[in-house]
């Protein structure tokens, strides 16, 4: 029995795909390169700052260039993280039927304590989650399992009495090393070069409402 699901934020509970890449638009105007489509930011927004950095300026560029440039993107994000993002569709419904339902239910993202502490609580999500871990709570980011472990403690629920629910390959690595059951989400950021059928899920969804199918 499941007794806690948990979550990756980006591209599994909120939309997050036109702020990031509102913010990668501005940077590249900046250095006067050409802007990104929508189309080509969705797929990435996973990836983090560093993977939509690359995806503007070239997978190629060198490493200390990166780093300056995903600092620039990170304070672009900053000025309009919220403009645009919003819960996919489902998401509210689901969480009103794990609360019903007496599950507990929490975040563990990759993205960085300065956005995740604001960006949740101005979701409307139809309650608060139980816990929230950042990508730099306890100083590792998934694929690690410490964000996992350090989220099972926080809600006093074994590993593997919980689910996690991401669309990412780190999100699923993360999980199973924890001995979460793992769900893919396939309503999420998953490009045409990802291969998620060997990512090893225990299962896949594609809306988050088929989620309560697989409690039990």
């Amino acid at each position: 029995m499941i007794k806690a699901v948990l979550f990756d934020l980006d591209g599994t509970l909120a939309d997050t795909a036109r702020d990031l890449g509102a913010a990668l638009n501005r940077l590249l105007a900046e250095e006067g390169l050409p802007s990104q489509s929508y189309d080509a930011i969705r797929p990435i927004a996973s990836h983090g700052a560093r993977g939509l950095v690359r995806l503007g300026f070239g997978q190629d560029i060198a490493a200390d260039r990166l780093e300056a440039l995903r600092i620039r993107f990170l304070d672009h994000y900053e000025a309009s993280f919220a403009d645009e993002t919003c819960l996919f569709d489902g998401v509210n419904a689901l969480i009103e039927e794990l609360d019903r339902r007496g599950v507990v239910w929490g975040i563990i993202t990759n993205k960085p304590m300065r956005f995740t502490d604001r960006l949740v609580p101005a979701l409307p999500f139809a309650s608060a989650p139980a816990v929230t871990v950042s990508g730099d709570t306890v100083g590792v980011a998934k694929p690690d399992p410490r964000p996992m472990l350090h989220a099972v403690e926080r809600i006093g629920i074994a590993a593997e009495s919980c689910a996690y629910v991401g669309d990412a390959e780190r999100d699923i690595q993360a999980g199973r090393a924890v001995g979460m059951r793992t769900v893919l989400a396939n309503w999420g950021y998953i490009s045409d070069e990802d291969r998620p059928a060997e990512w090893g899920a225990d299962v896949g969804i594609d809306h988050p409402l088929q989620l309560l199918d697989h409690l039990q």
